[in-house]
């Protein structure tokens, strides 16, 4: 079996299970559209790949498709730098608003002293505090976003090794699975003392609570995608010689993608509150830190500036996330534009 025949059957089998149209992507399948000539002696040629699944998905056949776009080999033209632009103002100004709205009402409240200033700042005082300590506040969200980090990475890897080891074996199954959900249900809160009392004050602590908390949606996430593989799948491949790290490469693998990437998008967002709770127990730096401190010191201006910077961070790790899930999948459902998710 080549490289090249799994890694297409891997990529087609995950973008028709995607779209949910297998039975339209098998009428497409080798068997129909093989025909007399050159083109249809080559397995590469008559096995669609990701571009002729989204071609079925929109009612035209590859062939069809390849003739209305000339010099593309059937797939879609490159947006040019305009639309791209184009497109991420229409996918920026929503939330744009939204936030100008919520900074307007903001505004309008602490102005207005309906609530006390010493209880919700206005504004400009936050930006104040942020501007005027700025170098400290930095050297605390580079703590908060190291700890941050190396926490998401470690449960990603242990998620994902985790999660295979759970989807081949049902040995493992068995055994890891009611630990696994066992260690999910016990508040992070509770254990994060005993942690401090282990292993200190320093980052270890920090990190250990990072992990513990994005750790399950990772497993839960690629189990789900493993075990989403089609059967019939895993048995053609297998009736062409390929081994399970060959399958699970070129097919198990880029069929969980889509599942994983959820789980750490979720993941990643909760890698900062493991990182924060952390440092609420016992930390002297980092910006769970400066959150305690403004918050005895009833310095609500710097609480806000702490609170943002703490969004901002998970904000922008949840970004290069979906950066990374559209360069690893663009071929999914959820990444093509203008294809309709309802069946109306």
């Amino acid at each position: 079996m080549t490289e090249n025949s799994l890694d297409t059957a891997g990529r087609q089998a995950a973008a028709d299970q995607a779209s949910g149209a297998q039975a339209a992507a098998a009428a497409s399948g080798p068997t129909s559209a093989s025909g007399p000539g050159p083109a249809s002696s080559s397995g590469s040629a008559s096995s669609p790949g990701p571009a002729d699944a989204t071609d079925v998905v929109d009612g035209s056949t590859p062939s069809t498709v390849a003739a209305s776009r000339p010099g593309t080999g059937g797939r879609p033209p490159r947006p040019t730098l305009g639309r791209r632009a184009l497109t991420l103002a229409d996918s920026l100004w929503r939330p744009a608003l939204v936030l100008a709205v919520f900074f307007a009402v903001w505004w309008f409240v602490a102005a207005r002293e309906y609530v006390p200033n010493y209880l919700v700042p206005t504004p400009g005082q936050v930006w104040e505090t942020m501007t005027g300590q700025w170098s400290e506040l930095a050297r605390h969200t580079m703590v908060t976003l190291y700890e941050t980090v190396l926490g998401f990475v470690l449960a990603a890897a242990l998620g994902l090794a985790t999660a295979v080891a759970i989807a081949y074996s049902r040995t493992l199954d068995k055994a890891l699975y009611p630990i696994v959900l066992f260690a999910q249900v016990i508040p992070k809160i509770a254990i994060a003392p005993l942690l401090v009392v282990w292993f200190g004050l320093g980052l270890t602590p920090k990190i250990i609570l990072a992990v513990l908390i994005a750790f399950f949606p990772v497993v839960i996430s690629g189990v789900a995608g493993l075990r989403s593989t089609d059967p019939e799948l895993l048995d053609l491949a297998a009736t062409m010689g390929a081994g399970p790290w060959r399958t699970f490469r070129k097919i198990r693998f880029p069929n969980a993608l889509p599942h994983l990437m959820a789980g750490l998008k979720v993941a990643v967002t909760l890698a900062v509150v493991g990182a924060v709770v952390g440092e609420f127990v016992g930390a002297s730096e980092g910006l769970g830190y400066v959150l305690l401190l403004a918050n005895g010191n009833l310095d609500a201006p710097l609480l806000f500036a702490d609170l943002i910077l703490m969004s901002a961070i998970g904000i922008v790790l949840f970004v290069l996330v979906e950066i990374a899930e559209a360069l690893l999948i663009p071929w999914h459902a959820s990444r093509r534009a203008g294809v309709s998710l309802t069946t109306s």
